[in-house]
């Protein structure tokens, strides 16, 4: 399965974020999308996910457009999104906000997810009857994901994991999502740390602006002088 977006444009009410803006992401593969804050990374997330309507170009999952298709039956498709701020459900144990994830799938599709995920995040099963907004800033992004994987999407938009946690944390859940890519899933992710971002990816994009300055793998962006001067501190 592939995630082709072509010339993608959006924005709210009268102000325009994206400009054109063009990437793609492989099932099995890690890519980062790189930008200063206000660039439309997270618009450019939003977007494709079908939380705000593109204004102009296209998404293809898998060589089907996804114009006109809600964000719940883009899910249904295969897409996931876990969002920047992690929006969980803080008066709803853990497990229910995991199910919420899978709400679309058969019962025993449900059971299989969250084993799949208490065994990716030990932690959550541990606290599997806790309610949510209790949990400590890790275990809350680890529960966005899990949520996110509870669907089965073979495309995975991660917005902002590492926010507001600790190096060591943010490092484990980069592995985590390294993890899930090495399992044959593809991941988009946006993430303020670029240096630990373009450790774990493959390749990247660079948006200035709403749309793409430069793009490579991810040696070729950790070697680039312009990457290295606005991003990199070297």
């Amino acid at each position: 399965m592939k995630l082709e977006v072509h010339n993608l444009s959006a924005g709210y009410a009268k102000a325009q974020v994206l400009f054109g803006l063009s990437l793609e992401v492989a099932e099995g593969e890690l890519v980062a999308l790189l930008g200063a804050n206000g660039a439309g990374k997270t618009t450019a997330l939003r977007t494709v996910s079908g939380l705000i309507r593109a204004w102009g170009g296209s998404v293809h999952l898998n060589g089907q457009s996804l114009a006109g298709i809600s964000a719940a039956r883009r899910a249904k498709l295969g897409l996931g999104h876990v969002p920047e701020g992690r929006q969980l459900f803080p008066l709803m144990p853990v497990e229910e906000n995991l199910l919420l994830g899978a709400a679309f799938l058969a019962w025993e599709h449900r059971a299989a997810g969250l084993e799949y995920v208490y065994a990716l995040f030990p932690r959550l099963r541990e606290r599997r009857g806790q309610l949510a907004g209790t949990l400590s800033g890790g275990e809350q992004q680890m529960l966005a994901i899990g949520r996110a994987l509870m669907g089965r999407p073979r495309i995975l938009m991660v917005d902002e994991p590492s926010l507001g946690l600790s190096p060591k944390l943010a490092e484990e859940v980069l592995q985590t999502l390294a993890q899930v890519r090495s399992e044959g899933m593809g991941v988009l992710l946006v993430e303020q740390n670029v240096a630990l971002s373009l450790e774990v990816a493959d390749r990247g994009y660079v948006i200035e602006h709403g749309s793409v300055v430069l793009s490579g793998s991810a040696a070729e962006l950790s070697g680039n002088p312009q990457v290295q001067k606005a991003y990199l501190a070297l």
